[in-house]
């Protein structure tokens, strides 16, 4: 057999080529060759015979990968095929097995799982997924440890129902890498989270406000979206996100009712409107524009995050009304847009409506087989509830600044 030559080519050679520019393809022998091409790239190729075919790997590119790195890299691989390795076959398990960055798996998870998640729930893993790119982004899957997941979490300065879902977002990437074979176990196994963040919190008890404090609240000097947004809530007991998020189509005010789609938390229903509520409602209409939405969002990049129009983002009635309480210090109890419902339930109970209609007007379900059966939505006795309710409210506000005699002949106070 004939003596196969090698270490044909230099390094003076090397940059001559590249420094001439012409594209060129040389062997160093034993079938390591080097090649420039007309896009300026250097690579080192092996080309080879396996199974009686003719084939090549690329090696790496020049000067990264040294003339000496080259041969000795190019002498392995053909050790290996000596022994019926092929090489092509071992950079495409390479290739197949790559190490992942945090960001390019985030990519894959937004893809692949996080679309076909309910909408709430996309919303609040995307504000983690940001903040898990932010931390963590340019760090290989393979190398996260739970020392790594565990500084994730705390840096992030929040409440804690806020850090669980951002531990189970964590949790939820990992078991994906985990699935395609990414990494063989995911690193928040064996982590604590009760000895990262602490126990959950006792659950808050919801608070009535007073008449005073409804008083001070109907006279809330707030911007004008923000006051009307929180008379409404207050008016009909409905969620903060029900509101936000409602269409102006689904505000009838010519039909004085108010349609609600079913969502999670609870079944479709339809709320009717007073008088005072549909004024509100209008005023609203007048600051939204043309906005389909009944509280449109203020800020216009997230209006050009959704084609131009969206709503109101989730915490913005809740930061309003921290703002106020914080700013004019009113002599009120720090609330939540959610203890709007259940004040109403509350005061509605002292007027004297049952505990069925203000109930239903919660959109609570009634209770065993009751619930089951009785299909009828009281709606006339709800509208009835929704008016002495309001008249309560908007005597409050009228009142606001005179004695509590005055306010009681008005039927504000109740015994």
């Amino acid at each position: 057999m004939a003596k196969v030559e090698s270490n044909l080519l230099t390094d003076i050679q090397l940059r001559k080529w590249i420094r001439v520019g012409t594209p060129v393809a040389k062997s160093d022998g034993g079938g390591l060759t080097f090649t420039f091409s007309a896009g300026g790239a250097a690579t080192w190729v092996l080309r080879f015979r396996h199974g009686g075919r003719r084939q090549e790997v690329t090696i790496g590119r020049y000067p990264d990968t040294t003339l000496a790195a080259a041969r000795l890299s190019a002498a392995k691989k053909r050790v290996a095929l000596n022994d019926g390795v092929n090489p092509a076959d071992e950079v495409r398990k390479t290739k197949a097995h790559r190490d992942w960055t945090i960001r390019e798996l985030i990519v894959d998870y937004r893809q692949l799982v996080l679309s076909d998640l309910a909408e709430s729930t996309q919303c609040s893993y995307e504000r983690n997924l940001k903040r898990i790119e932010n931390g963590m982004g340019a760090m290989s899957v393979q190398t996260v440890g739970p020392s790594d997941v565990i500084a994730q979490i705390e840096r992030v300065s929040s409440g804690w129902v806020e850090l669980f879902t951002l531990w189970c977002v964590l949790r939820a990437i990992f078991k994906h890498a985990a699935g395609k074979k990414i990494v063989f176990a995911s690193p928040c196994a064996g982590i604590n989270l009760e000895a990262v963040i602490g126990k959950r919190p006792e659950v808050r008890q919801r608070l009535m406000l007073t008449v005073e404090e409804i008083s001070k609240l109907m006279n809330a000097e707030m911007k004008a979206e923000n006051s009307l947004a929180v008379q409404i809530l207050l008016a009909t007991g409905t969620r903060s996100s029900e509101l936000f998020t409602a269409l102006r189509a689904n505000v009838l005010v010519d039909e004085a009712r108010w349609h609600i789609p079913k969502s999670k938390t609870g079944p479709a229903i339809d709320i009717p409107l007073v008088a005072d509520v549909i004024g509100w409602f209008k005023l609203l209409f007048e600051l939204a524009g043309n906005s389909a939405y009944v509280l449109p969002a203020r800020i216009r990049a997230r209006n050009n995050r959704f084609n131009g129009d969206a709503h109101l983002s989730k915490d913005s009635i809740r930061q309003a009304i921290d703002f106020w309480i914080e700013q004019h210090k009113p002599e009120i109890r720090r609330f939540t847009p959610h203890d709007l419902r259940s004040t109403m339930k509350s005061h509605m109970r002292k007027l004297g409506v049952t505990r069925d209609i203000s109930e239903m007007c919660l959109n609570h379900t009634l209770p065993g087989v009751e619930g089951i059966y009785d299909q009828y939505n009281y709606y006339e006795e709800r509208r009835a509830a929704y008016e002495l309710w309001t008249q309560f409210i908007v005597a409050c506000g009228k009142h606001a600044h005179q004695d509590k005699g005055r306010i009681a002949d008005a039927g504000c106070l109740s015994t």
